[in-house]
């Protein structure tokens, strides 16, 4: 398969076409293929303090609490800006969960992730390793308002809703996180991460395997990384056949 080839599939079709892989090829082969690249360096806005915290622990919560907690949240400032939290969407008893940075102004606007240009590209991700939206997938973002003219998310940003992901995690029980970009995989891995040096191999959070990939967004900047991405998407359908013992 050409490069224009693999580009075509994964940016230019409606939906992305999987090809034949080989069933058990380990991730280092995936990680040996892959070339050295890095997303943009993450900015840092001015520290904020958390200012609320809720009445009932976040590690009892059920997913109603959760929600609701979520949306009436002041725990930073990102709370006096937004139009409404985005808790997430999808199967709440998913095998999959990805995860992204945080809302959009689409986002904010409808109070459902990736529903912008990065969705579509995001759901023809998700099809080309045979699954959909809200079918065994829930998606999530690392912070659940939008930052200000959609700027990464601070650090301190992220720490206040920290606790909601974790739950959310707790509740779901998935088999494989994904996590969508630089911000989303150093909240869940809790340490500095390089895209580069991250992919392609199997990350630790609390037991359940962590795969590290580019943001879909970014993949819209970046056309030549889409070819990186896919060697990604397949080595994210072996993992999880291997989790399945198929």
């Amino acid at each position: 398969m050409t490069r224009n080839d693999i580009l075509r599939e994964m940016g230019l079709g409606p939906v992305w076409k999987l090809r034949a892989t080989p069933p058990h090829a380990p991730a280092e082969e995936v990680a040996a293929t892959a070339a050295v690249a890095a997303e943009p360096p993450v900015e840092f806005a001015p520290a904020v303090a958390p200012v609320t915290s809720p009445a009932v622990p976040a590690g009892a919560m059920d997913w109603d609490e959760l929600a609701a907690t979520v949306a009436a949240c002041r725990r930073c400032r990102l709370g006096e800006t937004r139009k409404q939290a985005v808790l997430g969407v999808g199967d709440r008893h998913a095998d999959w969960l990805f995860v992204g940075e945080g809302p959009g102004a689409e986002e904010d606007e409808r109070g459902e992730p990736f529903v912008g240009q990065a969705g579509k590209l995001l759901d023809n991700m998700l099809a080309a390793i045979g699954l959909r939206r809200g079918e065994d997938v829930y998606i999530a973002n690392a912070v659940k308002c939008r930052p200000p003219e959609n700027r990464t998310p601070a650090s301190e940003e992220a720490t206040a809703c920290r606790p909601w992901l974790e739950r959310q995690i707790e509740l779901l029980q998935p088999k494989l996180i994904v996590a969508l970009g630089r911000p989303a995989a150093q909240t869940l891995l809790q340490a500095e991460v390089k895209i580069a040096a991250a992919r392609g191999r199997l990350h630790d959070y609390h037991g359940t395997p962590l795969i590290v990939t580019y943001h879909p967004a970014y993949l819209l900047r970046t056309l030549p990384d889409k070819a990186r991405a896919w060697e990604d998407l397949c080595f994210m359908r072996r993992t999880m056949k291997a989790l399945k013992g198929r």
